[in-house]
């Protein structure tokens, strides 16, 4: 065989092997299983969650949002309202366990606390936020009837957070956005009961927002302020000042006499 022909052959036997690995590449591309978004059944939006969850949540909430015997509780039917309240407002990832998650900056941006929400509410559903629309067009009136009622006792009458039972507390509402508010009420952080929708109805939760938001932008009448405390401690104020006032002037009568 010359040396031309044996070239030819190896050519030939090489552009075979060739299109044999490409069909071979091509058929498993379309045959084996993928994890693309189609196929899992979930949104690229979720996947990202996932991953991020799978990173920093899965070691107290567990593989499959069941939750984990003293480290954390089970995410199935939270929803992405309590997502959004948690994670948004630094409280979740936990620093360290202690009676109450306190609020601290988030660690997770926007888009990040947007994926995490969509994961959880894919796989283990509940209460979905709020549509979009303005959470502060309910009626003013209304929502302070509904706080005093509702709120009130354990956030006080101005919503400045009060001590709870076992070392919790229920937080001032200063620094809370309206989400923040809405979110918590689907939700029920901590000690909080959920209003759901037939406890508060979506009007009933705006007109409670407007309220709170208002209260917290209006300035004090008059007057030292002591943090809108009420009318008990304000009125106990005030007789401790006139009774200190009434006793200097009796010894001021006394001196001049």
């Amino acid at each position: 065989m010359t040396r031309f022909a044996r070239l030819r052959k190896r050519t030939s036997s090489g552009l075979a092997l060739a299109v044999a690995l490409v069909a071979v590449g091509i058929g498993y591309s379309v045959a084996a299983p993928t994890s693309s978004a189609q196929e899992s059944g979930l949104s690229v939006e979720a996947m990202a969650g996932q991953e991020l969850f799978e990173n920093g949540c899965i070691t107290c909430h567990g593989r499959n949002l069941q939750g984990v015997e003293d480290q954390g509780p089970s995410l199935i039917g939270v929803g992405e309202a309590s997502v959004y309240f948690q994670v948004s407002t630094g409280r979740m990832p936990l620093a360290q366990q202690e009676a109450q998650a306190q609020r601290k900056a988030p660690v997770y941006d926007d888009t990040e606390v947007n994926q995490l929400m969509a994961y959880i509410q894919a796989n283990g559903g509940g209460p979905e936020m709020p549509s979009e629309g303005d959470l502060r067009d309910g009626d003013l009136a209304e929502g302070g009837e509904l706080f005093r009622l509702n709120c009130a006792s354990c956030h006080n009458f101005a919503g400045r957070g009060g001590a709870l039972s076992s070392g919790k507390n229920a937080p001032s509402l200063n620094p809370s956005s309206d989400l923040d508010i809405y979110t918590a009420m689907l939700s029920g952080p901590q000690n909080m009961p959920v209003f759901g929708d037939n406890q508060l109805t979506p009007e009933d939760k705006r007109a409670i927002i407007n309220y709170v938001q208002t209260l917290k932008e209006t300035a004090d009448p008059g007057g030292l302020s002591i943090g809108r405390a009420g009318p008990v401690p304000e009125g106990l104020v005030i007789w401790v000042v006139g009774i200190v006032g009434c006793v200097i002037a009796c010894f001021w009568v006394g001196t001049r006499s």
